[in-house]
C-alpha cells in the first residue's frame, strides 16, 4: 500500500559484517559483477551476481543454511538482493555503503590473484 513504510532486511556496517563474517556466523555475498570482483573483494567473500541472483540463480553452497550478508561497491545492488534473498525465505542483511565503505574504512580487499585489490 505505502512502499515507504515496507521495512527490508537489516543494513550492517562494514565492521558488523566483518564480524560476523570473521566469527563464521555468517558469509559474506558479493553480488557485484565479475569485473568488479576481479578488480576487488572482501577475502573469504562468495560471488554472485545480482544479475545471475535475478535470474534464479541458487546461492553458492556454502551459503545455504547461514545467514547471508549481501555486499556490492555503494550499498544499493546489496539492497535489493538482501530483499530477495528475503524473500525466498533467507536470513539476509546487506552492508550499508558497500565495498566503498569497507574499503575506506581500512578493511582488507584483496584481488583476484590474492594480492591488493582495488574498488573500481
Amino acid at each position: 500500500m505505502f512502499p515507504f513504510l515496507r521495512r527490508g532486511p537489516g543494513r550492517l556496517t562494514p565492521r558488523q559484517a566483518r564480524q560476523r563474517t570473521s566469527d563464521s556466523e555468517a558469509v559474506l555475498l558479493d553480488v557485484r559483477e565479475t569485473p568488479e570482483w576481479q578488480a576487488g573483494h572482501a577475502p573469504g567473500a562468495l560471488h554472485l551476481p545480482l544479475s545471475r541472483l535475478t535470474a534464479g540463480a541458487p546461492l553458492p553452497g556454502e551459503a545455504r543454511d547461514r545467514p547471508v550478508i549481501a555486499i556490492c561497491r555503494s550499498g544499493n545492488r546489496s539492497r535489493q538482493a538482501a530483499r530477495l534473498l528475503a524473500e525466498r525465505g533467507v536470513d539476509a542483511t546487506d552492508v550499508s555503503g558497500g565495498m566503498t565503505a569497507w574499503a575506506r574504512q581500512g578493511l582488507p580487499v584483496i584481488g583476484t590473484g590474492g594480492g591488493s585489490g582495488v574498488i573500481a
